[in-house]
């Protein structure tokens, strides 16, 4: 055998060995679970994710994965919670409106102005009210692994100036599929029209919709400012948001890789926190680079134009309003 022949057989091996080594690394996880959502890859919650991924490798040493699949890759998140149903090892980003599904009075949390801002919904995830909703929840299929992941203040970008509720008479907004948040736009005099994220783009540019809500970052990393030149900081929902995975599943894995999920999910909730809030103040300055003009509002008018959402709720417990408050002072 020549020196060429011998250097290719050498070269062969390593290769081999190399891509032995690649499979073996792959296959290492014992516990591999899929975490889907809709937002794409950069935003601050696709970083928060990159971050729980590692943190969870990183507390079971290399005996549970989190694999991403963001940019709805897995589909709609009400295929995804079906899939859960059925005891998919699936992890998805969820909150009271889709909760709501199941259990009614869930939705509750994804009322405007709810209360003064983010600290008092996670305030509200610690409290015994809390903890009987999730029951009910779990009863329905689903686990709740953390809550205290800050989504964002949702505020509006819109083809035209809005600087008071009349403004919103005659505009489509888009919301998410859920019936309080559709509920709070109408009542603050807007056309809601739900619909998928990934859909949102293409409606702006067609003028199938006028305008859009979301967390800022989220406006700008789904290019809702392109084609809607106006953002409207309303700040009508503080969004905290809860990753939630199949009770099936959950209830079959091991408790250290249990706590694991569930620690290393919390850690990169406050991860979230910081990323959005610093993310927030970042995309506006690029929006208003890019053309857009920044309106700000009286908040107390849009707060008063919304407050009627919460009577609008018949199968909620009687008094649930009052009650979530109580928790609040």
């Amino acid at each position: 055998m020549n020196v060429i022949q011998t250097n290719k057989k050498l070269l062969g091996m390593l290769i081999g060995a190399a891509l032995c080594f690649g499979a073996s690394a792959t296959l290492a996880a014992d516990y591999t679970i899929k975490v889907a959502y809709e937002n794409n890859p950069g935003e601050p919650i696709d970083k928060a994710v990159n971050e729980w991924a590692r943190l969870f490798a990183q507390k079971t040493n290399g005996k549970g994965e989190l694999r991403l699949y963001p940019s709805s890759q897995l589909g709609s998140k009400k295929d995804v919670m079906e899939q859960m149903k059925l005891g998919s090892a699936i992890i998805t980003i969820a909150d009271g409106g889709f909760f709501a599904d199941y259990v009614p009075d869930f939705g509750i949390l994804m009322g405007p102005y709810l209360g003064t801002d983010y600290k008092d919904i996670f305030k509200l995830a610690k409290t015994p009210w809390f903890a009987e909703m999730n029951t009910k929840l779990e009863a329905k299929g689903f686990h709740i692994l953390t809550s205290n992941w800050l989504y964002g203040v949702r505020h509006m970008v819109t083809k035209k100036p809005v600087r008071t509720p009349a403004d919103l008479k005659g505009l489509k907004i888009r919301v998410p599929n859920n019936r309080i948040q559709i509920d709070a736009m109408k009542t603050m005099g807007a056309t809601p029209t739900p619909m998928a994220l990934a859909e949102v783009y293409p409606s702006l540019t067609t003028g199938v919709i006028d305008g859009a809500e979301n967390p800022i970052p989220v406006l700008y990393g789904q290019k809702h400012h392109e084609p809607a030149k106006y953002l409207i900081l309303t700040g009508h929902l503080d969004n905290v948001s809860q990753w939630v995975t199949s009770q099936a599943y959950f209830a079959k894995l091991p408790a250290d890789i249990k706590k694991a999920l569930s620690e290393s999910a919390d850690e990169a909730g406050n991860f979230m926190t910081s990323t959005v809030q610093a993310a927030e103040k970042e995309t506006i300055e690029k929006m208003k680079k890019e053309g857009v003009t920044v309106i700000e509002v009286d908040k107390k008018a849009f707060r008063d134009a919304a407050k009627p959402t919460y009577t609008h709720f018949p199968e909620w417990t009687p008094g649930l309003y009052d009650k979530v408050q109580s928790y609040l002072k």
